[in-house]
């Protein structure tokens, strides 16, 4: 082989190695540590839902609804993993090329395959991760109305909820939506879970009213040991949704793991000091 073929064989090597080590390429092949690692942080998610949040929850509420107050995150759990799997998905990551919602392209999950990868991990992994956040979210508001609404009532209310309003503001931030495009950063669901259930569950209180016999009734909770069984469950899910939020076993997932448990150990330390204080 001449000299000149053989540089020529070279380059062709080398661009070839180059294209395969590039990030574009190397984006869409499966990691299994990144795969495992959200696998496990999915089971985590939901597990602060049921049991974690309705423990939380039930512990606070009176003796005659606690089954009520529980039956809300495993009813809630059920009904919104429907809801996503028909549409609900399709409307916060679909591409509609619109600002405000997604269409309705990937209804039923129609457009995955087996083989359908999304960065390093399969599609359908991160469809089910999604979901866990849809469901505790939902979840979350049920103790703002806890003892205040019908049972039907609250689910219509909530899976209403989760298609109309849970949906599209998911798209906004993480779907393409105007406030991604603006900028807008939201790692692990501040915007679309926290302040998206927080003001939900304001406008549920203030619709509702008063609560009945508050001021005049004895409204002390049921069993606060549930409580504090709940909020462990939910400190030891918040390392699936924060570190899990990375969606690779790497670096940034383990800053969020350790930033999450040094905030809630500052928080429960300065809730000591406050309540000694006052």
């Amino acid at each position: 082989m001449s000299k000149y073929k053989k540089m020529i064989l070279a380059a062709c090597n080398g661009l070839i190695a180059l294209v395969i080590c590039s990030p574009a390429f190397a984006a869409s092949k499966l990691d299994t540590g990144d795969t495992a690692w959200l696998l496990t942080s999915t089971a985590i998610v939901l597990f602060m839902t049921i049991p974690g949040v309705a423990l939380f929850y039930g512990g606070m509420s009176g003796k005659k609804n606690v089954l009520s107050v529980l039956m809300h995150s495993f009813s809630i759990a059920c009904l919104v993993s429907i809801i996503w799997m028909v549409a609900g998905y399709s409307l916060a990551f679909s591409s509609s090329g619109g600002q405000y919602v997604g269409d309705l392209g990937r209804m039923f999950f129609s457009h995955l395959t087996k083989d359908a990868v999304n960065g390093t991990i399969p599609e359908s992994l991160f469809i089910v991760f999604q979901m866990t956040f849809a469901i505790i979210t939902a979840a979350l508001i049920t103790g703002a109305i806890a003892e205040r609404m019908k049972f039907s009532a609250l689910l219509w209310f909530a899976g209403l909820w989760s298609l109309i309003v849970y949906s599209p503001v998911t798209f906004w931030v993480w779907g393409g939506g105007f406030l991604g495009s603006a900028g807008v950063l939201d790692f692990a669901g501040g915007t679309v879970v926290h302040i998206n259930s927080g003001v939900a569950a304001l406008v549920a209180c203030v619709m509702l009213g008063k609560r009945k016999g508050y001021g005049t009734e004895n409204l002390t909770p049921h069993n606060l040991v549930l409580t504090v069984i709940g909020a462990s469950m939910l400190w030891i899910g918040w390392f699936g949704f924060n570190a899990g939020s990375a969606l690779a076993a790497d670096e940034f997932a383990v800053n969020a793991f350790v930033v999450t448990n040094i905030a809630a150990a500052s928080g429960l330390v300065m809730w000591l000091v406050m309540s000694v204080i006052m």
